[in-house]
């Protein structure tokens, strides 16, 4: 890069949000896969034309969005859902008490079916688009607590199969990652209550029209992009909704 075109950039937005973005755009096209070391500082202020600095401006942004993670003495590495403390950032039901563990999963149903408009919208995707529809029932300490109603572009996972997500050895946002090539990188959330229908009641165990309650999520990708709209139906009797940050240690025995 030349010293005009810095200069340029400089001009249009602080350069070291011109190197985010180039590193992030980077990170869409593949070119550093999820557990995969990026090239160093140095590398990268040679490859854009910019100091150490600025790099590493750069940088400390994209790890304090979880997008990189920096291991001491062993360089910065892009984040993967493999990672167990990342599993905590994305799955917000807790016992009262405040215990977590990783819930067993099973899946219930797959199939296929169209965006409806409301759907289209949440995805941006055209309404009639082809989707993937497949429902998860979640249990912590053996007890069915969640039923997950999950709904993914074609387009974007072509050839999912209901195998895959039930064989998959690791988080669903890992198989996303691995199989497809699909980076979550935040998720978007509204909570509301409801009333248990009677297939999510039979599920569940508990009588039709039980409250529960409703996490619509949206997880977005690079540039915002959605990738997968959720909805999960939690039985709070005993659980309840806790975004904090786990302290001192990861809780669980094997992540699901």
């Amino acid at each position: 890069m030349g010293r005009h075109a810095v200069i340029g950039l400089a001009l249009r937005n602080p350069l070291y949000k011109e190197v985010k973005r180039k590193i992030t755009e980077s990170l869409r096209r593949g070119e550093w896969r999820p557990s995969e070391a990026i090239p160093s500082e140095k590398k990268l202020g040679e490859r854009f034309g910019v100091s150490i600095g600025t790099v590493r401006k750069a940088i400390d942004q994209l790890t304090a969005e979880n997008i990189l993670i920096r291991h001491q003495g062993r360089g910065t590495f892009v984040a993967s859902h493999g990672e167990s403390r990342y599993f905590f950032s994305f799955f917000h039901i807790a016992r009262q008490d405040g215990y977590r563990e990783y819930p067993g999963v099973e899946l219930v149903d797959f199939a296929r079916c169209t965006a409806d408009p409301a759907i289209a919208d949440a995805l941006r995707v055209e309404e009639g688009a082809r989707l993937f529809r497949f429902t998860n029932l979640l249990r912590l300490e053996g007890s069915a607590v969640i039923v997950d109603d999950i709904m993914v572009p074609v387009s974007m996972f072509p050839g999912l199969t209901g195998r895959m997500l039930r064989e998959r050895s690791s988080t669903i946002y890992r198989l996303y990652e691995e199989g497809f090539g699909v980076s979550v990188l935040r998720t978007v959330e509204r909570l509301r209550a409801v009333r248990a229908s009677k297939s999510h009641a039979a599920l569940l165990g508990v009588k039709a029209g039980h409250p529960l309650l409703l996490i619509i999520r949206v997880a977005l990708s690079f540039r915002d992009q959605p990738v997968e709209l959720r909805y999960s139906y939690v039985n709070t009797e005993a659980h309840e909704y806790n975004a904090e940050p786990t302290i001192g240690g990861e809780p669980g025995l094997s992540e699901a």
